[in-house]
């Protein structure tokens, strides 16, 4: 009797181009419409009107990808995200080269061998904060091409290294507690401060994280302590070959070590530049103060630029040239030909050009989503589904209709600018507070955001481990109903409790 052959998921590329396909047959069917909008993006309640539909075609369609990378009138596109993976490629492919990371990655395998777990537990911590303060989600695809190698060598498979990273810095992100992107620009929207709902949302990250972690350290430990328990056991030794570094590599030469630290400063600099200071702190912060004196200063500020903008105001376009200066500065101090440096830095951004292109491909749907008129449809549908509940049933239903929505509109600032302006009002009469409001519309994206092919994080990260979403979904799919349920518990306690 024949094997029975198991079913494959599509790769990425296929899997994001049926959805397009599938969102722009939605635009033959629902139908066309529009709120009014301010100039900060939000949509008015109770201006919503159909207007004339304008239905995505097969033209549309195959446009889609390309305009994602490019953006249109009403889609940002995904040029810089792509532009800084490529970057990042170069960067980790000229310190590859010189055999640091090699021989780093060695050294702490022999002496942290016994203690993987309790770095899952500190790696995601630290994750989880970057996407609570900061809404950490582009700048970790440069933490996964780092991992996967640790974590393979171990025994382990690269499903647990990009479940430390999406998974602790989803549940940070879910539970933002002052990330500008989705608390700040949702307090804004709904007239209220970023300091409303705090204590819920602290308790929100305390809970997630330790959820997370629980979560991902059980499966590591399991998968090491017996392979076949691995779901994607029939590729471990193919993940050995092409992830395991030479943990019995050679002392680290004194240039290696220089690398190193000029490796690790890299991405403490990154870190620190891309926190929102002046919004953490209510005002200018010493580096806005070392910004303006530098200015003030004849010749200097010409000499450092005027556009240079201070760590606190930093975003993609900032962190691509961190990364590509660095690189210059990592083959100075290695002795790498110039030619030999031009080399690596295009063989590394060649190694990542595929997963530059699924984020550029994820952002195509957004552009048939806008260009199609259906987004404020089915948030107008969403907001008469909600009206006369009560006050818990309002709010479980306010998180539930975020998760559609999220996987409509994957960028959360995007969602908060579009939604938040209609769902607060709405909350009023249902005697919910706002902050409840911001709290659910940041727990529904933040769980969608772990999952969604829309994202070009999950399917980029996915790309770098070579995993497809078919195993994601099912390595995280007890993860998904447990953070379900417990999110609901916890709203309704902001609700009758806090």
């Amino acid at each position: 009797m024949a094997e029975k052959k198991k079913r494959k998921m599509p790769n990425a590329f296929t899997t994001l181009f049926l959805i397009i396909i599938f969102v722009a047959i939605m635009t033959w069917i629902i139908p066309a419409g529009q709120y009014e909008v301010l100039e900060d993006g939000s949509f008015v309640p109770g201006t919503y009107h159909v207007i004339e539909s304008n239905p995505q075609g097969i033209w549309d369609v195959l446009a889609a990808p390309f305009l994602g990378f490019l953006g249109n009138d009403l889609t940002d596109g995904a040029m810089e995200v792509a532009i800084f993976i490529l970057s990042l490629g170069g960067f980790l492919n000229v310190v590859t080269k010189t055999g640091a990371i090699d021989a780093g990655i060695g050294h702490l395998i022999r002496k942290e061998k016994d203690n993987i777990s309790k770095l899952i537990w500190v790696l995601m911590f630290v994750f989880a904060l970057g996407g609570s303060t900061y809404g950490m989600a582009e700048e970790t695809m440069a933490f996964y091409p780092l991992l996967i190698p640790i974590m393979v060598t171990v025994g382990m498979d690269s499903l647990v290294a990009v479940a430390v990273v999406l998974v602790g810095s989803g549940m940070g992100v879910l539970a933002s507690t002052v990330n500008p992107f989705a608390t700040g620009i949702a307090s804004d929207m709904a007239g209220v401060s970023m300091a409303d709902g705090i204590l819920l949302r602290g308790i929100m990250l305390a809970v997630f994280y330790v959820i997370g972690a629980i979560y991902v350290s059980r499966y590591a430990k399991k998968v090491q302590a017996d392979h076949t328990q691995s779901l994607i056991y029939d590729k471990m030794e193919e993940q050995r070959e092409k992830f395991r570094v030479n943990e019995n590599a050679g002392d680290l030469s004194k240039k290696q070590k220089t690398v190193l630290w000029i490796f690790a400063l890299t991405f403490v600099i990154m870190i620190v530049a891309l926190i929102p200071w002046p919004d953490l702190l209510g005002g200018p912060s010493i580096f806005d103060k070392i910004h303006d004196w530098l200015h003030s200063v004849p010749f200097l500020g010409d000499l450092v630029g005027r556009d240079a903008l201070p760590f606190g105001s930093w975003y993609l376009v900032e962190i691509t040239m961190l990364f590509f200066t660095s690189a210059i500065i990592i083959a100075w101090v290695y002795g790498i030909k110039e030619d030999d440096f031009v080399n690596m830095f295009l063989d590394g951004m060649a190694d990542l050009l595929s997963v530059a292109m699924i984020c550029a491909i994820a952002r195509g749907i957004q552009v048939i989503m806008n260009d199609g008129q259906i987004t404020a449809t089915i948030l107008y549908w969403g907001e008469q589904a909600l009206s006369g509940l009560s006050k818990g049933a309002f709010t479980a239903l306010t998180y539930i209709f975020y998760i559609p929505m999220s996987i409509l509109i994957p960028s959360t600032s995007g969602l908060a600018a579009a939604t938040m302006g209609i769902m607060a009002p709405l909350g009023q009469f249902a005697g919910v507070a706002e902050h409840i409001i911001i709290t659910a519309y940041q727990s529904g994206a933040g769980i969608v955001n772990l999952v969604t092919p829309t994202s070009g994080v999950v399917m980029g990260a996915l790309a770098i481990a070579d995993l497809d979403l078919g195993i994601w979904l099912k390595f995280m799919r007890n993860l998904l109903v447990i953070t379900f349920v417990v999110s609901i518990a916890l709203l309704l306690v902001g609700v009758y409790v806090l």
